[in-house]
């Protein structure tokens, strides 16, 4: 479901708050609480599906497919052999996706 609250709030702060033009109020609210309910305001770095490169939408194939073929690539023990900035660089990535990854997992059981 889509949220709407920001929206509605918007309106009737904007309506109250301009009053000498409340049609232009409304619609300048309404403008601001759709951006704060499409998240335009939010970091990329709260969205852990960004990391797949997928959106919330994703099924749960397609996000474990993700998972599996980014972690393969940047598990720290495949680079063994490499340098130590390379292997602290995969070391970096692999907590990121971890984290990621429990991160969506709380939500899509949060969800549920």
């Amino acid at each position: 479901m889509k949220r709407v609250y920001g929206k509605i709030l918007g309106v009737i702060a904007g309506f109250i708050l301009l009053r000498p033009n409340p049609i232009l109020g409304a619609l300048i609210g309404l403008l601001i609480g759709h951006a704060l309910d499409a998240d335009w305001f939010r970091s990329p770095r709260d969205n852990p599906y960004r990391v797949f490169g997928l959106t919330a939408e994703a099924s749960d194939a397609e996000l474990e497919q993700a998972y599996r073929r980014l972690i393969s690539q940047y598990h720290p023990d495949r680079l063994a052999g490499a340098a130590p900035e390379l292997r602290a660089q995969a070391e970096r990535k692999a907590g990121e996706i971890n984290a990621a990854w429990d991160r969506i997992q709380k939500l899509r059981r949060q969800g549920k």
